[in-house]
């Protein structure tokens, strides 16, 4: 299925992902010598040029899980819309998209994609981390449980 242009990731120009690769590495240098006023303020920067919200720990522990490049894209991307008319089949193929991806960038797009158009405060949780009734479940199975969660109203 193909699915809106609003919902794919679109690209960054290299030179982009490049200066944001730097930033990134200066950001976590500063962190790694104690330069916490310097770093913050540089954080805060980059949150503002990006309009993203990463903190401490992602510039930290981001060599555990990805490569400076795919941070620097995934920075470089708009943050995921949230889009009211979003339908069922859409969400299917973005959870597909998760389960299938090669691609770092690209899955973590999809992932926060699909959390921020689903009520269900732990979505991301139910591709990562299923509960077992969920285990190897299909897109449409997690799907339907995300969309079966409903908010207790207080």
């Amino acid at each position: 299925m193909d699915l809106r242009p609003e919902l794919l990731p679109g690209t960054v120009p290299e030179a982009r992902v490049r200066a944001l690769g730097r930033e990134i590495e200066r950001i976590e240098e500063l962190l790694r010598s104690g330069e916490r006023v310097r770093a913050q303020a540089a954080i805060a920067a980059f949150n503002a040029d990006t309009g993203h919200e990463c903190g401490p720990y992602d510039f930290l522990a981001h060599s555990g899980s990805r490569s400076t490049h795919d941070f620097a894209v995934e920075a470089g991307r708009p943050v995921c819309p949230r889009v009211l008319d979003i339908t069922r089949d859409a969400l299917v193929e973005i959870v597909r998209r998760v389960l299938e991806s090669e691609s770092e960038p690209e899955s973590d797009y999809f992932l926060r994609l699909f959390a921020t158009n689903v009520a269900h405060p732990a979505a991301a949780d139910l591709i990562l981390r299923p509960p077992a009734d969920l285990e190897g479940a299909s897109a449409q199975r997690i799907v339907d449980a995300a969309l079966a969660y409903r908010p207790l109203a207080l």
